[in-house]
């Protein structure tokens, strides 16, 4: 497959709203496309290794594990459009989403495990297919999700940090 030298630099101050520092600040790695493709089956398989407890909620109000790889889908997936949409040049100003309405309105819990792990596989596939024809230049690009500026490069690393911390919680509360 041929594919730019995608070199996304770390998204800087004013590329994102600082809330998303709680997942940015997770990603270390200097390559965030080439860890976006390591995590996949690092993922998969921590997901896999929850099958047991795939409908399991630690406390009352939070999510099963179904739900939250619902979640991890749906959240990449909206990421993963504003990406493409600024990379494109669209300056239409994006909306935002509320994850629990989403996760309610899922319906993840009447799905396997399995399903969602390989809906979370094709994705993600999708994702990178996405982001390896990317430029730093495109990268640099900046358009507005739920009222606040972004760039390409930050969303890419959002994805990345936004599943480590879900790895991080089903591993913590979950397993």
């Amino acid at each position: 497959m041929a594919t730019l030298a995608t070199s996304f630099a770390r998204p800087q101050a004013g590329e994102y709203n600082p809330y998303y520092d709680r997942y940015i600040s997770l990603v270390t790695a200097d390559d965030v496309v080439g860890l976006l493709e390591q995590q996949a089956p690092q993922t998969v398989a921590l997901f896999q290794s929850a099958s047991a407890k795939a409908d399991f909620r630690y406390a009352a109000g939070k999510w099963t594990v179904k739900e939250m790889l619902g979640h991890v889908n749906d959240t990449e997936r909206i990421m993963v459009y504003r990406a493409l949409r600024i990379a494109r040049g669209d300056k239409t100003p994006l909306a935002g989403f509320e994850q629990d309405d989403y996760v309610r309105d899922g319906n993840f819990g009447q799905r396997t495990l399995a399903d969602l792990i390989e809906e979370f596989s094709d994705v993600r596939k999708a994702t990178l297919h996405l982001f390896r024809h990317m430029d730093a230049e495109v990268g640099a690009r900046r358009g507005s999700a739920n009222g606040d500026a972004i760039s390409v490069r930050a969303l890419a690393y959002i994805i990345a940090g936004h599943e480590l911390h879900h790895g991080r919680v089903l591993e913590a509360k979950y397993l």
